[in-house]
């Protein structure tokens, strides 16, 4: 099944000059780069594409919490306070403050599966338990007890579309369709 994904060089790789490597990741890997553009995102861009309704803001706020209990720190001592969808408000900031930091780089990936794959050729979404082999997994060990202490987004590289819905949503965001192209 060939899809279409949306994949994003981070301001931590395009700071720590990773972005060859991850391109070349995933050109070995058989997917092929089918658009290309590097922005200095401005805020109410990256404001705009993360989502602000209630279920995704409660979503990332439970996550966080997850993160918190598995570590057995208090989010209320941590953040001030316990309620998902504040917290998600909180790292939504976080991710905007940190996505606006400098340049990145924002690609259309096609192949087959592209969605699962490139998922899988990232690693998982907090880099300390990424495995190693995957790019969070070989060149971040963020976490999100360190980051929320420091009351920033979690340093993890790349983002990836995690659905074929979410994909064609993301690169309508970013992309016209005249700036993908098809080639063999």
């Amino acid at each position: 099944m060939i899809e279409r994904t949306l994949v994003i060089i981070k301001p931590d790789a395009v700071k720590r000059g990773l972005m060859g490597e991850i391109i070349s990741r995933l050109e070995r890997a058989g997917l092929k780069i089918v658009a290309a553009k590097m922005v200095w995102a401005r805020r109410e861009q990256m404001e705009g594409f993360y989502p602000s309704d209630e279920g995704w803001l409660r979503s990332v706020g439970n996550k966080t919490l997850n993160s918190y209990k598995e570590m057995g720190l208090d989010p209320k001592a941590e953040l001030g306070t316990d309620d998902p969808v504040e917290i998600g408000r909180m790292v939504k900031r976080w991710l905007v403050d940190y996505m606006t930091e400098t340049p990145i780089l924002l690609l259309v990936v096609e192949g087959n599966h592209a969605v699962s794959v490139v998922r899988k050729l990232v690693g998982n979404t907090l880099p300390y338990k990424a495995e190693p082999g995957t790019i969070r997994g070989d060149f971040s060990v963020d976490s999100p007890d360190l980051a929320n202490r420091e009351k920033r987004s979690i340093r993890n590289l790349v983002h990836a579309s995690d659905s074929p819905e979410e994909a064609r949503r993301e690169i309508a965001y970013w992309f016209r369709e005249d700036e993908i192209y098809s080639y063999k």
